[in-house]
């Protein structure tokens, strides 16, 4: 591997966000890693990447376990160079009356939505501080910032996130690694987020007005452009929302 090597690693690389940002840095002259419980999930993306001349693969990793991110940061880095942007993408929007929220529940969401970030960022700053260099990025939500009704579990993890991102900023900034919190604040242009609304919507289809839902390739800008600041005005907190959100 050579000095030139650039290489970006998406934990929780899902097909909505995680794949926006894995195209962007592609797009960019990155090797990509995508890292999931089902990298088989991946493969179009893996497929339509290198077609076009860029680098991707696909890996397996429970981000609730230590060792198995352990093994993904080896794995990566020996397959594709050193890691220098890596973003904790996973999550679950678990939305759940309160008294109806079981305490393994809210367990599991916690440790998806925060522990995992956690760890994450650990094994990434243990390789990137040596080397002196290298971005951690967390992506957050409206939940970072409120808990909302129904949220308790949901709100609980992005909370710790947010507050884990922080104190990595500060302990590894002085050391050369940018790391940066992005608040999505609105609606993501997703089936997922259709799929949703449609079903809230007694199964009728819902015509959203232009631009209302956030485009995946607006929010993947906004993480590339957080992982190319000079470190002389690094940002650690960006939020982002539609023009229509009420905040």
């Amino acid at each position: 591997m050579t000095d030139q090597v650039k290489v970006a690693l998406g934990i929780g690389a899902g097909d909505a966000i995680g794949a926006a940002f894995a195209r962007r840095f592609a797009k960019g002259g990155y090797r990509v890693a995508m890292a999931r419980r089902d990298p088989a999930k991946s493969d179009a993306l893996v497929q339509e990447i290198n077609a076009v001349g860029g680098m991707a693969k696909a890996y397996a990793a429970d981000a609730r376990q230590e060792d198995s991110l352990e093994a993904l940061l080896d794995a990566v880095e020996s397959d594709l160079g050193p890691v220098e942007v890596m973003l904790y993408n996973a999550g679950a929007n678990y939305k759940s009356p309160l008294t109806e929220t079981t305490q393994d529940m809210f367990r599991k969401v916690w440790a998806l939505g925060c522990e995992g970030g956690f760890l994450s960022g650990k094994a990434a700053a243990r390789r990137m501080l040596p080397r002196g260099k290298g971005t951690i990025l967390f992506t957050g939500a409206t939940a970072s910032m409120r808990g909302g009704a129904g949220f308790a579990a949901f709100a609980a993890a992005k909370f710790g996130l947010r507050a884990v991102a922080q104190s990595m900023a500060r302990e590894l900034g002085p050391e050369g690694i940018h790391v940066a919190h992005l608040i999505v604040d609105g609606g993501v242009d997703s089936p997922a987020i259709h799929a949703r609304r449609k079903a809230a919507n007694g199964g009728k289809d819902i015509d959203f007005p232009p631009d209302s839902l956030m485009d995946l390739a607006s929010i993947a800008e906004a993480y590339w452009t957080l992982s190319q600041q000079g470190r002389d005005a690094w940002t650690h907190e960006l939020d982002i929302r539609p023009f229509v959100e009420t905040w």
